[in-house]
């Protein structure tokens, strides 16, 4: 087996995922994963008496869950419909690079439904747009991780991508 990538890879999720086939596919490339890098998916609680909070409130409370699970090192990019869109080739190169800075923790942080606070993107250090259309946070995290996944296979030269 080949020495793992001493960068750690963390996704942040907002709400558990309830569909149980989504949640068999994350496992799986979690699982997968392990291989090539030292990975956690972390899944923030839905927040409490949602319906009663403005979108302002909302978004504030779910920021200041997030900014408790970061710390001052970690390399924090917000998976964001402004991002910057990647091909997956593309992709693999960008975590090649942040390999290469020495990164020790890149986080990846799926928003909830209203997106990020003010201090949650003053703390980002990207964003990433994985498609111009909009899908479930359940169906992001499978598409972030396979994503990955995909990354160090391309970075490895193995036959899972297809130019």
């Amino acid at each position: 087996m080949q020495k793992q990538i001493s960068m750690n890879i963390k996704l942040l999720a907002i709400g558990k995922t309830d569909d149980k086939n989504l949640q068999s596919l994350i496992n799986e490339y979690t699982k997968r994963l392990g291989f090539y890098v030292k990975f956690d998916l972390e899944v923030i609680p839905d927040i409490k008496n949602a319906k009663s909070l403005s979108e302002i409130q909302q978004k504030q409370k779910e920021g200041e869950l997030i900014l408790s699970k970061i710390s001052a090192t970690d390399h924090l990019i917000l998976l964001d419909e402004n991002g910057k869109s990647f091909n997956s080739v593309g992709f693999a190169n960008e975590l090649q690079k942040k390999m290469n800075a020495g990164i020790k923790t890149l986080v990846f942080v799926i928003g909830g439904p209203y997106g990020f606070s003010e201090e949650v993107y003053n703390k980002a250090k990207g964003k990433i747009s994985l498609s111009a259309m909009t899908f479930s946070h359940q169906m992001v995290r499978l598409f972030v991780i396979e994503q990955i996944y995909r990354g160090f296979t391309i970075l490895r030269n193995e036959p899972y991508h297809h130019q």
